[in-house]
């Protein structure tokens, strides 16, 4: 079914990007090279600043590895929700305004994206906002 296929094909956009993110930031944190700043100095910098908030236990290299993994982990969660949800669709029936929920979250995703992220993720999230729309409208139907 199209709405299925959308949704999957949504969820695994998700789930793609977010362990790629994930992968890309463990192997920064001995070697930053991919989701880093590209000035060293700004790097080491972040390894020996101390996070205000935290009195001193954590650094904002460890903050910044911290925010990227639990990113990563929100896409995966994200993504495997769609694709649960296409698991269930001819099983269950849901109120017409659950897709339109996930659509929105999608498009709070791709709006962040447009303003701060780079081509590939920013493109999955419109993407994949587009396919969470259209499969919306088609079970609105």
């Amino acid at each position: 079914m199209l709405i299925a296929a959308l949704l999957v094909a949504a969820g695994v956009i998700y789930t793609v990007l977010g362990l790629l993110h994930a992968v890309f930031t463990l192997l920064d944190e001995r070697h930053p090279r991919r989701l880093a700043p590209d000035d060293p100095a700004v790097t080491a910098g972040m390894q020996t600043a101390k996070v205000r908030l935290s009195r001193g236990a954590i650094t904002m290299w460890e903050a910044w590895i911290s925010f990227n993994l639990t990113h990563s982990l929100a896409a995966i969660m994200f993504g495997v929700g769609c694709i649960v949800f296409a698991a269930w669709f001819g099983v269950v029936i849901f109120p017409r305004w659950v897709p339109f929920l996930l659509s929105g979250v999608s498009a709070v995703f791709a709006l962040i994206g447009l303003r701060y992220w780079f081509g590939v993720p920013r493109a999955g999230c419109v993407i994949a906002t587009l396919c969470l729309f259209a499969a919306s409208c088609l079970y609105a139907l």
